[in-house]
Formats: structure tokens, sequence, C-alpha cells
């Protein structure tokens, strides 16, 4: 019983968080900490600097890629990447921004 309260107040809560994302402020996160190796642009003819590093409107475009799948990315290391720490608030917007390339 405890389980599925807590349960019930994280799905009542998650929604409250992604309404006060900013996909402008992610665009600049983006800007400011991932196009050193991303290219995060809405141009489909982007490349990103590093080959390795998707663009992130590839990303955005994936079927797997949701609100919950990008903000569990964005809280988790990669061996592969920096271990940028930002804030629920600027997870949020980022993940509302790549979101947004998409079309999602």
């Amino acid at each position: 019983m405890r389980i599925a309260l807590s349960l019930a107040l994280v799905l009542v809560a998650a929604p409250a968080s992604a309404a006060g994302a900013d996909p402008a402020t992610g665009e600049h996160i983006a800007k400011t900490e991932c196009a050193t190796c991303h290219a995060i642009a809405r141009d489909a003819e982007a490349k990103s600097p590093d080959p390795k590093a998707p663009r992130f409107v590839d990303v955005a475009k994936m079927a797997s890629t949701t609100e919950l799948s990008l903000k569990v990315f964005l809280r988790s290391s990669h061996r592969n990447m920096p271990n940028f720490i930002l804030s629920r608030e600027e997870i949020d917007s980022l993940a509302s921004y790549i979101l947004e390339l998409g079309g999602k």
C-alpha cells in the first residue's frame, strides 16, 4: 500500500515538473554545455563536431526517445561523455528542447 501511494505521488508530480520546462533555456544549455560534441541545431544538415556524438535532432526522432528516457539519460553518467551536473530544472528544459526538435 505504501509503495503504491509513493508511486502514485511520483506519477502525479512528474507532469508538474515538465510543465515548468523551458525549451529556450534548454537550447541555451545545449549551446553552452553540449555543442562542443553534438550538433544541437534544428538544421537537419548539421554535423556533430565529434562524429561519435549523435545529433540532437536524430536523438529526438528516435522512437525510444521520450521525456522520461531523456531525463534518465541526463541524470546518469556515461563513459563517453563529460560528467555534467545539471539541476532538475535544467534537465527538464534540456529534455524539452530535444523533444521539441523531434516534434514531440
